[in-house]
């Protein structure tokens, strides 16, 4: 959908019409107009009179029934033919006194699109453009209805101060035109409610739906608000559609209250829904880029972070805690690494309160982000080859399933499942040259050749060679201190620089950790014991599995140690237990407020939202489990890693650098071995079944030899042991075609 610039920008007369919600004097709620009343309507066989939506229009040649109007499927109280394009609604209803009402709210369940006057203004609409869109025109939005799935209707608040300019003493009118998405559509809904704020006790008018909440009661934020307008239509999944976004901060320590200048960014804005999982949430995260006046890509400064265009609204849902990813991207900056910068802010959308969410940076290649070097589709030799690159393991989401390239090494030797696929993130996958693609597909393959080499602790030609430890293991202890079940596999960023600036492979930024510090009832991820790194082990080796790097990487004495030193140095500073819980409670101070409104908004303290492992039933519980398990956690931790059983299963016998290749073969295998002892070994295979197969001594003279080992075997999975006189020092699947 495209609207002229200078029609966006006139977001401020619109939004800020509707947007207030202070109201001191409320006694209670009353509902002047229920879907379920009778209502006048006549389905649109053509363009009704200009004046059909005031007051002192006849409409007693129209239709009459209970609301609904629809289909017939489900949510409706008089149903119509399946082939109408557009049906016009009208309810006439009585305001006793004005001067009793100090706030009203229509609530809007629908399908598809629709607009609504009242007495002949326009107060709200969705789904459809146009100064009166004519009686054939379809909807331009797929929008299903939400209350008979158990959600919240579209919400618009009138403020007390519009109340006499939109509602009369006496008799008033509301007046709905609602439109299909097209003639063959299977389903068309219509069922509005008009509720009204009394400051007085008696009951005057109908009692309020079971289901209402009041809306939330605001004067005023500590937090910066961000109001979003689409002029009615709803955000897709995709494309991006034009809106417009202003930001009222009035700066540290000082409230915002909805009726105060935009004093941020006030402009034009591309927005859509995005996420995963999370797209099935009733309150949504978006992704913005910011646009001019004549809607081309433009840059600002946002809350105070880095002049860029790209953003992110990310609104916390089934995370209560509201602050997990705000946690872990803070204590991964006080770790030194960038992470995405984030600002908590209270979000309006066309008018309606949408609750507490964080604008936060995209991952991105830019110097206030992901500071690396730019790289042109004309840098395709020598050392402008070489960087930036920005790759990711993730789901396809927004991706393009057969682009990218899937490591040659699964998550387990052997494993037909378990392939872990590589994406371009910059440059972007319809950008990146063949030579570009090639290049870093090639150098991360390198990476992962050296660990798995008889040689990978080698500092010259090992994995050494080409990553940037350091990152590494800062990203691992990102990932242990919050248990990620999605860390290592999904949401996972690396990024590499030209070789002239360094040119190694860099862990991060870390992104996504909502399912973190114990939010997911699967997969182990409640526990405060065990690795997230083992996810394999708890879960099954499925397509999203965690690279072999990370158990790899503790096989070396060397990279073992370094992680047990920076543990215990982080330990006494940025994550004591002193300083990370001490940075919640700072956070939940600020959120006293608001996270009463969003919980207004988001009844759910006491509901199970996927995949919560707790449900409290109070914002204080939920915060209180959150510190208690980040206790235990560390507690775990420091145990674990200062008994020195950093790698739980690991014994003597994998610090043997062997290895068994090809893998699958036909039965022909070359066993290489490193640095080790002279002498003999037992070499044993085994079926599934456990029934030896082969065995066989050999004997080594060097430090560094090859033997090669045939064996008749039918195709299947068999299992290889090698023994010397002491112990076991290798076992390992292997398999036969």
């Amino acid at each position: 959908m495209r609207r002229s610039g200078l029609f966006i920008l006139l977001y401020l007369v619109t939004s800020l019409i509707v947007l207030s919600h202070a109201f001191a004097q409320v006694n209670h709620w009353e509902a002047v107009v229920n879907a379920s009343n009778t209502w006048k309507y006549s389905i649109g066989t053509n363009e009704p009179p200009v004046d059909w939506i005031n007051l002192t229009f006849d409409d007693s040649s129209w239709l009459e029934g209970p609301g609904g109007i629809g289909y017939g499927d489900g949510d409706d109280g008089t149903t119509i033919s399946a082939t109408v394009s557009t049906v016009y609604l009208r309810k006439k209803f009585t305001v006793y006194s004005i001067a009793e009402i100090e706030q009203a709210v229509l609530l809007a369940d629908y399908d598809d699109g629709f607009v609504a006057y009242l007495n002949g203004k326009e107060i709200a609409r969705a789904g459809i453009s146009g100064t009166r869109p004519t009686y054939n025109q379809f909807a331009e939005i797929d929008h299903e209805a939400t209350l008979y799935q158990g959600f919240y209707p579209m919400e618009r608040v009138i403020k007390k101060s519009d109340i006499s300019e939109w509602l009369i003493n006496g008799d008033n009118i509301l007046s709905v035109q609602i439109h299909n998405l097209n003639a063959t559509s299977s389903d068309l809904s219509s069922n509005f409610f008009l509720n009204v704020a009394l400051n007085v006790a008696n009951l005057r008018y109908q009692p309020v739906q079971s289901w209402f909440v009041t809306p939330a009661n605001y004067n005023s934020s500590n937090l910066p608000l961000v109001i979003l307008d689409t002029q009615g239509a709803d955000i897709p999944n995709e494309p991006k559609i034009f809106a417009s976004m202003g930001i009222i901060d009035n700066g540290p320590g000082m409230m915002n209250s909805i009726d105060d200048p935009i004093t941020g960014y006030q402009g034009n804005i591309a927005i859509e829904i995005r996420g995963s999982s999370s797209q099935s949430f009733p309150k949504k995260q978006y992704a913005i880029e910011l646009k001019s006046s004549v809607l081309e890509d433009t840059s600002a400064v946002i809350l105070g972070m880095p002049k860029e265009e790209d953003w992110i609204l990310q609104g916390p849902y089934s995370d209560k805690s509201l602050i997990r990813n705000v946690l872990i991207y803070k204590l991964s900056n006080d770790l030194g690494w960038y992470a995405p910068r984030t600002v908590l802010c209270e979000v309006f959308l066309n008018g309606q309160y949408r609750g507490v969410y964080f604008m936060t940076e995209k991952i991105k290649r830019d110097k206030g982000r992901v500071n690396i070097s730019d790289l042109n589709v004309d840098e395709n030799t020598g050392d402008d080859l070489t960087g930036g690159y920005i790759v990711k393991i993730d789901k396809f989401d927004g991706a393009t399933a057969g682009l990218g390239w899937d490591s040659p090494y699964p998550s387990i030797s052997g494993s037909q499942t378990g392939v872990i696929h590589f994406q371009y993130h910059y440059p972007a996958e319809d950008v990146i040259t063949t030579s570009q693609g090639n290049y870093i597909r090639q150098y991360v393959t390198s990476f992962e050749t050296a660990l798995q080499a008889p040689y990978f602790r080698d500092p010259n030609k090992g994995y050494r060679k080409y990553i940037n430890v350091d990152s590494f293991i800062d990203f691992a202890i990102c990932n242990e201190i919050t248990k990620n079940v999605d860390g290592y596999r999904l949401s996972t960023f690396m990024h590499k620089d030209k070789d002239s600036k360094d040119g190694k492979l860099y862990m991060g930024p870390i992104w996504d950790f909502n399912l973190g510090f114990g939010n997911a009832d699967y997969c182990n991820g409640w526990m405060t014991s065990g690795w997230a790194w083992d996810f394999n082990d708890y879960c099954g080796n499925d397509y999203w599995s965690v690279p072999f790097w990370w158990k790899k990487l503790l096989r070396d004495p060397d990279y073992q140690y370094q992680f047990k030193e920076r543990w215990s140095s982080l330990r006494q500073n940025v994550l004591s237990n002193d300083a990370v819980l001490g940075y919640i409670d700072s956070v939940v101070m600020v959120l006293e407020e608001p996270q009463k409104r969003n919980f207004a908004q988001w009844p759910i303290l006491n509901q199970y939202v996927w995949p919560n492992s707790y449900v409290g039933g109070s914002y204080a519980s939920e915060i209180g489990f959150l510190k208690n398990w980040i206790s235990e956690r560390f507690n775990w931790l420091d145990n674990t890693i200062g008994s020195m059983t950093v790698v739980t299963g690991l014994t003597d016998m994998e610090y043997h650098d062997i290895s068994v290749y090809p893998n699958p073969s036909n039965g022909k295998f070359n066993i290489q071995f490193g640095k080790m002892p002279f002498g003999e070994v037992q070499v044993e295979i085994l079926d599934n079944l456990g029934r030896m197969q082969l065995s066989e001594r050999l004997h080594f003279h060097s430090a560094e030899s090859t033997h090669e080992i045939e064996a008749r075997l039918q195709s299947g999975v068999y299992f290889i042991r090698i023994m010397n006189e002491k112990q076991l020092i290798h076992t390992q699947k292997i398999v036969v075609n």
